[in-house]
C-alpha cells in the first residue's frame, strides 16, 4: 500500500529502533533495522525509505529500509513459519541481506541464531525454507553491486546463466572469474545451461 515514505528526518531513537519522517505535514513512525542509523541521514535532512505496512488488530505499524533488497529480503523473513515482522527486523539489525544470503547458502545456523530471539530450531527452519529461494549466483551479484564493483545493469538476470556460474565455482573457479566469463557469453540469453557452460569455460582459457 506504501512503498515508500520520502522526506525529513524529523526524529531518530536509536534505543526504540525509530524514525520519524515527515512529509506533508505528517510525521511517520517507521521501525528500522538498527544497522540502518549509522546509514540514516541527520536529522532535519531528507531519506527516502522503502515501507512494509503491517496491520494487525491493535496496531498498524510501518517497517523501513534503505534499500528495496533489504525490503525484500525482509519479505521472505516473515514468509517463513515462526517469524513475525519484529523478528524479521531483529535479524536484519544483525545481519544485511548479502550476509543472510550467505549463511543460507551455507547453511550456517550458528551464525543466523546471533539474531536476537533467534534460536537454532528456527535458524534451521528459516534455511530450510529459504535456500531453494536464493542462489550462490545472485548472492555474489547483488554484493558486487552493492560494493560498487559490478554495475546493476550488469547483473545476470537469466537462471541459467545462474546456474553456469554455480557449476564453474564447483569446478574450481573463483567466483569473480566465473561472473566474468558467463557475462562474456554472447547469446546466453537463448542457450540451456550446458552450452553457456561450455562457451563459459573457452572465455576462461582467454583469461
Amino acid at each position: 500500500m506504501i512503498a515508500y515514505v520520502k522526506g525529513k528526518v524529523a526524529y531518530l531513537d536509536v534505543e526504540a529502533g525509530l524514525v520519524v519522517l515527515e512529509t506533508g505535514g505528517i510525521g511517520y513512525n517507521i521501525l528500522v533495522p538498527g544497522k540502518e542509523f549509522s546509514r540514516l541521514p541527520a536529522r532535519g535532512e531528507e531519506a527516502r525509505l522503502y515501507t512494509y505496512l503491517h496491520v494487525r488488530e491493535d496496531a498498524v505499524q510501518l517497517f523501513g529500509f534503505l534499500s528495496q533488497d533489504d525490503l525484500k529480503f525482509f519479505r521472505l523473513l516473515i514468509g517463513v513459519n515462526g517469524i513475525g515482522p519484529k523478528a524479521a527486523l531483529g535479524i536484519l539489525s544483525v545481519f544485511g541481506a548479502d550476509d543472510l544470503r550467505f549463511s543460507i547458502l551455507a547453511e550456517d545456523e550458528k551464525t543466523i541464531s546471533r539474531a536476537p530471539g533467534i534460536g537454532a530450531k528456527t535458524a534451521r527452519k528459516l534455511i530450510l525454507e529459504l535456500k531453494d529461494k536464493v542462489s550462490f549466483a545472485d548472492a555474489l551479484e547483488k554484493k558486487l553491486v552493492h560494493e560498487g564493483s559490478l554495475p546493476e545493469t550488469e547483473a545476470l538476470k537469466n537462471n541459467n546463466a545462474n546456474e553456469a556460474v554455480e557449476a564453474l565455482v564447483a569446478l574450481g573457479y573463483s567466483s569473480s572469474d566465473a561472473l566474468k566469463a558467463v557475462r562474456g557469453v554472447e547469446g546466453a540469453d537463448s542457450m540451456d545451461v550446458e552450452e553457456i557452460l561450455k562457451a563459459a569455460l573457452k572465455q576462461m582459457s582467454l583469461f
